[in-house]
């Protein structure tokens, strides 16, 4: 999940046309509109998100209004709209959302920029990490954004920025080097099918573990070594990893401490077991207490957003070292279908949302 908080929305004002959208309230006189998925309160996305016609917002003095094309769909948007587990709304908001707008990550172009704004300019197609992306525009901090590639889709853009960064971040964190023999569990998601592609750049040698239906999915993208966690567990293997990147967030560590070299490290990236009050973030905690008594080492990644990621990513992209795996793309009229679909867990990569 992203660092930081998501930006307080002003109160909804919309009134939208026969079939534009659920209108939820009054629209002041001249204020510009737009389309899309809002949520006022916590739950599943069935029962919280609809499509709306809302004020369209307004560039900051640092900020760049963007005209969105698409929108990636991530693990820590599901917990947004969830609000589970409980202990983030503290963070987010007690009893609703803060943001109306689900989606952390977008791909489109400059629409206008604020005055302090002088590293894009309209007409500017780019990527990167915004607040309320689910929507025709969005607004995003200059330091956040960077030039889309030029040899991938709007579509493709989108999966990038939050689900990259992550895995980037994550591998950097660990201390990847050339020679290593690298674990990444979960490694058919988002974030995971971008690990295994950095890693295998970074001339390590790469053990992915998925559910047999990903298994070609993963092969594809470069991995050495496959393991079907339906049939196997990798505690149990008889392997050692230098480093072990944990994206599904369920192992105990126990497990993990098992599969690591007696100098290895495990980074915990992903968190989906616990209980509905603090999520797995107590095993992140306890893994970091470990940490200082053992020869192994554990540590827990905090993503951060910025360009400089952003445009390293995006050269890796132009030179086809990293390609975007996406599974398929819903449009914004069927954000519940998007949001469903991740749930059941069966994505193979990214899922986008196209405006």
């Amino acid at each position: 999940m992203t660092s930081e908080g998501q930006r307080a929305a002003e109160a909804p004002s919309i009134e939208a046309p026969s079939g534009e959208g659920t209108p939820v309230g009054n629209t002041a006189a001249g204020q510009e509109l737009m389309r899309a998925i809002v949520q006022e309160a916590y739950g599943s996305s069935d029962d919280v998100l609809q499509l709306a016609r809302i004020p369209r917002p307004q560039p900051k003095d640092n900020e760049v209004l963007i005209r969105v094309r698409a929108a990636g769909l991530d693990r820590g948007t599901w917990h947004l709209t969830t609000g589970r587990p409980y202990l983030l709304r503290l963070i987010f908001g007690l009893r609703k959302p803060k943001n109306l707008v689900p989606g952390l990550d977008f791909a489109g172009t400059v629409a206008s920029v604020g005055s302090a704004v002088t590293r894009f300019r309209a007409g500017d197609d780019v990527y990167g990490f915004g607040q309320g992306t689910f929507a025709e525009f969005t607004v995003a901090r200059q330091d956040k954004i960077a030039r889309k590639p030029g040899n991938v889709s709007f579509t493709e853009a989108s999966a990038v920025p939050v689900s990259a960064s992550t895995a980037l971040q994550g591998l950097r964190a660990g201390g990847i080097k050339p020679g290593q023999k690298v674990l990444i569990l979960g490694a058919s998601g988002g974030v995971g099918s971008f690990a295994v592609q950095l890693a295998k750049a970074a001339g390590v040698e790469v053990t992915a573990s998925c559910s047999s239906s990903k298994i070609d999915l993963v092969r594809s993208l470069g991995a050495d070594h496959v393991i079907d966690y339906t049939r196997e567990d990798f505690a149990d293997a008889g392997r050692h990893y230098d480093l072990i990147l944990d994206i599904a967030g369920n192992p105990t560590l126990g497990r993990l401490r098992r599969a690591l070299a007696p100098s290895g490290t495990a980074v915990i990236a992903g968190g989906e077991e616990g209980g509905s009050l603090t999520g797995s973030i107590d095993r992140a905690f306890r893994a970091l207490a470990l940490s200082p008594f053992i020869s192994q080492r554990f540590t827990m990644l905090v993503n951060h957003e910025g360009s400089e990621d952003l445009e390293h990513l995006a050269g890796l992209i132009e030179a086809g070292t990293l390609n975007p795996a996406i599974d398929r793309a819903f449009p914004l009229e069927q954000g519940q279908e998007a949001m469903r679909y991740f749930d059941a867990g069966k994505a193979r990569g990214k899922i986008a949302v196209t405006i």
